[in-house]
């Protein structure tokens, strides 16, 4: 089974991640597309040049690579991809011959933690927008509404979300999903010290969250923005 979980940024996208590097039968794969995202728009983001350098820039190769052989002889391929990074000058056509799932967060939690790594945030960068857009493609594909899972849900009891998920991905959910060793990992993407600091300092997924940040009012208009596209999403959610 070929895996691709769909989100944007700060959305606990590394730490699901983790989760399935956990299983032992999964390999991951970290932002497949993000080197070609950046050689191809050439938007300024942290590492930029040494993520161009050390990972594929080419989509069709990518792409290629998504859909092909398993690596390590694993039975489950879990590819973390960012919305965002699925400009429309690439070929979604690999993505028919993968399981595409859509991981959601609130657009107020996103806009809070994205913030804090780069800062004046836009609507394209948080991958609302994105996000909606594909999932109405694979929607139109299938002919039903692919599978959606709230980071909040997941936050709030990890082994029921992810015992969800898994049945409804037609896999065994594992007690090891929900720990990790702390630190980096060998299959983090080269940008991991930049983005990962507190992943890293993790162990497993952290506890339920609280009340909404209250933000600048400068990144009210942000939010307000993406929470439609959030919202539509949202009404599918395990």
């Amino acid at each position: 089974m070929k895996i691709a979980m769909w989100s944007g940024p700060r959305n606990l996208s590394t730490a699901m991640m983790y989760a399935f590097a956990a299983r032992g039968d999964c390999a991951v794969w970290d932002e497949p597309f993000y080197a070609a995202y950046l050689a191809k728009t050439g938007i300024d983001h942290p590492m930029r040049d040494a993520i161009i350098a050390a990972h594929d820039a080419d989509p069709a190769s990518v792409a290629a690579a998504c859909t092909g052989d398993i690596p390590d002889g694993k039975s489950i391929h879990y590819q973390k991809h960012m919305t965002l990074h699925m400009i429309p000058e690439f070929d979604r056509g690999f993505m028919r011959a993968l399981t595409n799932v859509f991981l959601i967060r609130h657009p107020a939690r996103v806009v809070a933690s994205y913030s804090q790594k780069r800062e004046a945030p836009t609507l394209a960068d948080i991958g609302f927008v994105q996000q909606a857009e594909l999932f109405d493609q694979v929607a139109g594909w299938m002919g039903r509404a692919p599978l959606v899972i709230d980071s909040a849900d997941i936050r709030a009891n990890p082994r029921e979300s992810l015992t969800k998920l898994c049945t409804a991905l037609g896999i065994p959910f594992t007690e090891s999903m929900l720990h990790w060793p702390a630190g980096p990992k060998p299959y983090d993407g080269v940008w991991a010290p930049h983005w990962y600091n507190a992943v890293h300092a993790s162990t497993g997924f952290g506890a339920a969250e609280g009340p909404l940040p209250t933000l600048p009012a400068d990144y009210a208009p942000l939010v307000e923005q993406a929470l439609p596209h959030y919202q539509k999403l949202a009404r599918f959610k395990l």
